[in-house]
């Protein structure tokens, strides 16, 4: 492969910064499982958010809430990362029953697909990330004596750093398709290792592969910095978002793909709220109104 190496100097787990959204999406998870209209079920979530000193005030149940879905956090902001890991379970699990075998789960985080979906046999679920969040999920899920439904293999590796290396070093083949997932992950990195990370995707497939990731529009992230979502992120979790997003300007990934032949559509997360119905629907001074899910495909011939 070829291409510049974005570098980086901070390593972290799940304690700070990055590392703690994960915290955040487990927390989500876990009171999405709960609900009566549950629409995804992640029985290990709650786990990690209890195995966490940093995290462990944090609600697991919206009854734990004392305002319910009225607090823009565990309310709508929750119900909107529910939303996500649901529509996101059914683009992974129709990719693979139309052939690939290899899943790659970029910033894996937290992710327990590799546990909790029913996957076709042959499936093999590559999970990168940096060391101390796939230790700390390791740890867990020993603990728990979770087993996994397809073959799993953690890459411990920066996704700015050399991850294709690590990938293709523990057993993943770019001749046989692939399907990808970057999921709440682009926003975090500097547009450099975005537009890095989507050409080796392309390199790294062949024609019946599939891409799903999430991206954000927006041009000034700080319009939003007063938002409901944003403060009572900041206020009942300490975890500032706007700070740990990359400012810089955004590469638009899904023209890239187009470019290089895929198919790529574009939602935003409030078409599926009216597919499932549920999840949130727009509201004034809104941060989720530049987030948008794209789907892409590398055709066969």
């Amino acid at each position: 492969m070829t291409g510049t190496v974005p570098r980086h100097t901070d390593v972290e787990g799940v304690d700070g910064g990055v590392g703690l959204t994960a915290l955040l999406v487990a927390a989500a998870r876990a009171i999405e499982t709960h609900r009566p209209d549950s629409l995804a079920q992640d029985a290990y979530a709650e786990h990690f958010v209890r195995a966490a000193p940093a995290c462990a005030d944090w609600p697991v149940r919206i009854q734990q809430v004392p305002a319910g879905d009225g607090n823009p956090l565990w309310g709508r902001f929750a119900r909107y990362f529910g939303l996500r890991t649901r529509v996101l379970d059914d683009f992974l699990l129709r990719s693979v029953r139309t052939g690939p075998r290899q899943v790659v789960l970029l910033g894996a985080g937290l992710d327990t697909r590799a546990f909790r979906l029913d996957w076709p046999p042959g499936c093999r679920v590559f999970e990168i990330d940096r060391a101390g969040v796939l230790e700390f999920k390791h740890q867990v899920l020993t603990d728990l004596a979770a087993t996994p439904k397809a073959e799993r293999v953690p890459v411990p590796v920066d996704l700015r750093a050399d991850w294709v290396t690590a990938l293709t070093t523990v057993g993943f083949d770019s001749a046989a398709p692939s399907v990808w997932l970057a999921e709440g992950l682009l926003f975090y990195l500097p547009g450099p290792a975005e537009t890095y990370l989507i050409d080796m995707v392309d390199r790294l497939t062949t024609e019946g592969s599939a891409l799903a990731f999430e991206a954000k529009l927006e041009k000034d992230l700080l319009v939003y910095r007063d938002s409901p979502i944003y403060t009572a992120t900041r206020e009942q979790t300490g975890i500032d978002l706007l700070h740990l997003f990359d400012k810089g300007p955004r590469p638009d990934s899904a023209g890239a793909l187009t470019a290089k032949g895929w198919s790529a559509l574009m939602y935003t997360p409030f078409d599926f709220t009216r597919r499932y119905r549920r999840g949130p629907l727009p509201e004034p001074n809104d941060a989720l109104e530049g987030n948008r899910w794209v789907f892409a495909h590398k055709p066969r011939p």
